[in-house]
Parts: structure tokens; C-alpha cells; sequence
């Protein structure tokens, strides 16, 4: 009798499951069809009309070492989310390996790059980390944290950038320098937004209490007597979680540390391309920190991967830095690492972990049914 009970509410939950899983499915297919649209336009942008013999000629140049050096530099910069997310979950006495948190951080890379503003990285990470058995609440604190620090870096080497190297970034960016201040400005509301989440964890409790009262008028959520009280639960264990992190600042100021290394990595990258050609007259600092402007200009852009105004601002801003035959060059091979070579890899990743987390859920099936 147990084990028929058993099997119902299984049957149950799965075609629940299956129902939600469609409708998941079709988003994802309009994303990456999305995506594809965008990236065919993009790469006909910056193909269209280019002498191509004689940038493979201009490619052939391109130390071989340098483009490993970049690659590895591009798969550094993926790997050390997950690496700050290993460090701040175990904090928590979180359950996931190093090995998981890093996939995390590559299964969030794919989904961010094939979604408009990067929304669908976050939701993949916390589902999966859900499902490995960690807490949601300290799984929210630590995702959330990883982010703000992530922007929070991002918006001080902006502020920096602009007012120790006004002249220079105003002369390089041209045309591009208005939207370099408005992506400074949306990261900077974002960073004060995230930062008035975790510091005010009554008001996110408002928040999503009234965001819970609104879909159920809506009709979109059913009325629930059990999830006002799994909301309750699930503040009290954010509230845990952010107390947590408050009273251990050195924590907290290790992530910052190897959050600027992470993000000077990308940064680097361009340099070690610009290296790679064996161009000189440049410094590193100057590559760096135009590099940095580009990516503060695209980060809060609505489009997929930042794809297509990324290779036109790009081919504008690093015109005086590659002269000659090697910018577009520079740009098939910068682009080309730093986003479309770790998405391959990202995709890879996600392939092995969807067959991961089937194959663990086909053993739950048969230990569930052999009870």
C-alpha cells in the first residue's frame, strides 16, 4: 500500500514536472533562436566585405603560444566564479565539490550568453545547486554575492578608469563614450539595488510577499496555505546566510581580491593577442583598461552575448591600438576566445551535466520504486 502511494504521488509529480518542463523548453528554443539571429547578423557585420586572404595571412603571424596563453587566460576567467562560489558556500557549509561549482559557473556563462541582459544565468546556477542539496537561501546569498562583487569591481575600475584617464578614454571611445557612461551608470543602480537587497532583508521580504499576493490575483499562482510560510523560511535562512557573510568581512574582502584578478584577466587577454602579433608601442595598462571600457559600455545591453554592437564598437575603439591588417584579426581572435570559444565549452559542459543529472534522477527512480 506504501509503495503504491509512493508511486502515485511519483507518477504525479513527474507529469507536473513535465508540464513545466515544456513550457521551460519552449522559452529556451525562442532564446536560441534568438541567439542564432543575432549572432548570424553579427557575424555577417563583421565578415562582410573583408579581404580574408589577407587576414589568414595576418592570423598565420599569430604566435601560437599566445593564442594558448589566451585561451587559458578565457577559461581562468569562467572557472574563478566558480571558484568564489566553492569558497563562499563552504562557508555556509554548503554540500557542492570544487568540480560542481565550477560547472556551475560554466553552465551559467552559456545560459547569461544566449539570453537577453544575461538572465538566465543565475536561474540555471540556482536550480542546479538546489538540486545537488543545498539550501536555496544560502544559495541566493551566495550567487547574489558573487554578482554584486562582480559589478561592484566593474563599476570601480569604470569610476577609476574615468577620472584618472579622462582624456585618453574621451579620445579612444569617440562616438562610443555616452554609452560607455550610461553602461557605468546602469551598473552602478545595479550594484546599489543588489546591495540594498542583502542589507535590508525585511524589505526583500515585502517585496516578495507582494510580488507572491500580486500573481496570485493575476491568477498565475494558485492561493497556497503553506507558501507564505516557505517564504518565511526561506527569508529567515537569507537573513542567516547575509549575517553570516557580515561577520566574516575577510571572507568577503578575498572574494573582492580575486574578483578584480578575474575580471584584469579578460581584461589581459587583449594584451596577450596584441603580444601575440608582436605589435609594439602600446603599454598593457592602456589595452587593459580599453578593454574594460568596452565591456562596462555592452554589459547591460538587451542583447545575447552583448553580440554584434561588442565587434562594432570593438573594431572603433581598438582602431589605433591594431593598426594596419591586424585589427579584424585581432578581433576574430579576442572575440572569438574570450565569448564564442568558452560558450562551446559551455555548452559541453551543460551536455554532460544534463546527462549527469538524468542519470542521478534514474537512480532515485529505481531506489523510490524499489521501496
Amino acid at each position: 500500500m506504501i509503495r503504491e502511494h509512493r508511486k502515485g504521488w511519483w507518477h504525479m509529480e513527474v507529469s507536473q514536472n513535465r508540464t513545466k518542463g515544456a513550457a521551460v523548453n519552449r522559452k529556451r528554443v525562442l532564446e536560441v533562436i534568438f541567439f542564432l539571429v543575432v549572432m548570424a547578423l553579427s557575424f555577417y557585420t563583421i565578415f562582410h566585405g573583408q579581404d580574408m586572404e589577407r587576414i589568414r595571412h595576418a592570423l598565420g603571424r599569430l604566435s601560437p603560444l599566445s593564442l594558448a596563453a589566451a585561451m587559458a587566460v578565457a577559461l581562468f576567467f569562467v572557472s574563478a566564479e566558480g571558484i568564489m562560489i566553492f569558497y563562499l558556500l563552504r562557508s555556509l557549509k554548503g554540500r557542492s565539490s570544487l568540480g560542481r561549482c565550477i560547472c556551475y559557473s560554466f553552465i551559467g556563462f552559456f545560459y547569461s550568453g544566449i539570453t537577453p541582459s544575461a538572465t538566465g544565468g543565475q536561474p540555471m546556477q540556482l536550480y542546479y545547486m538546489s538540486r545537488d542539496g543545498n539550501r536555496l537561501s544560502e544559495s541566493s546569498v551566495v550567487l547574489m554575492t558573487v554578482a554584486l562583487i562582480y559589478k561592484l569591481v566593474l563599476v570601480v575600475i569604470g569610476i577609476g578608469t574615468l577620472v584618472f584617464w579622462y582624456r585618453p578614454l574621451r579620445g579612444y571611445l569617440a562616438e562610443f563614450f555616452p554609452l560607455f557612461l550610461l553602461g557605468l551608470a546602469l551598473n552602478t543602480i545595479l550594484v546599489a539595488l543588489l546591495l540594498a537587497v542583502m542589507l535590508a532583508p525585511e524589505t526583500m521580504k515585502r517585496m516578495i510577499s507582494g510580488i507572491e499576493k500580486l500573481l496570485v490575483r493575476g491568477r498565475i499562482l494558485k492561493q497556497s496555505g503553506t507558501r507564505q510560510g516557505k517564504i518565511e523560511q526561506f527569508i529567515d535562512g537569507y537573513q542567516s546566510a547575509v549575517r553570516f557573510l557580515l561577520q566574516h568581512k575577510g571572507k568577503v574582502l578575498m572574494v573582492c581580491l580575486f574578483t578584480f584578478v578575474q575580471r584584469a584577466s579578460v581584461f589581459v587577454l587583449t594584451w596577450i593577442i596584441y603580444m601575440g602579433f608582436s605589435l609594439e608601442g602600446k603599454d598593457a595598462l592602456s589595452i587593459m583598461l580599453l578593454q574594460a571600457s568596452v565591456y562596462i559600455a555592452v554589459d547591460m545591453l538587451p542583447v545575447p552575448g552583448a553580440q554584434g554592437i561588442t565587434e562594432v564598437m570593438y573594431k572603433s575603439v581598438f582602431g589605433g591600438i591594431f593598426t594596419g591588417e591586424y585589427l579584424m584579426p585581432s578581433l576574430y581572435v579576442t572575440r572569438g576566445i574570450n565569448f564564442y570559444f568558452v560558450l562551446v565549452v559551455s555548452l559541453a559542459l551543460v551536455a554532460v551535466n544534463h546527462l549527469y543529472v538524468q542519470r542521478r534522477n534514474r537512480n532515485r527512480l529505481y531506489t523510490t520504486q524499489s521501496f
